[in-house]
């Protein structure tokens, strides 16, 4: 593993880290001000390791990033987004 792959795989369990802390920011939030959360991390996570020929799961890839499986996380965490959220994300959708 080159010193760039170490150095971009630490950034990546710091990032993973970071959003376990800060549960309290909402996926929703994430899209509105970022345009990506965890579930786009967890698409990416699949999508490059389907471009290296290895096999990978949604469902696995979501309990990577999220710390636990997605429903539980869901159960515990998750608020319903606002109208105002709701509002911005499907503007964003659509421009």
């Amino acid at each position: 593993m080159s010193q760039n792959t170490e150095i971009e795989a630490a950034v990546f369990r710091r990032l993973l880290k970071h959003l376990d802390e800060r549960k309290d920011v909402q996926n929703i939030e994430l899209m509105n001000l970022a345009g990506f959360c965890r579930n786009c991390l967890s698409k990416w996570y699949v999508a490059a390791a389907e471009e290296k020929g290895v096999a990978a799961n949604y469902d696995e890839a979501r309990e990577l990033v999220y710390g636990m499986p997605y429903s539980e996380w869901k159960d515990k965490y998750q608020q319903e987004a606002t109208p105002e959220q709701l509002a911005k994300f499907n503007q964003a959708k659509s421009s």
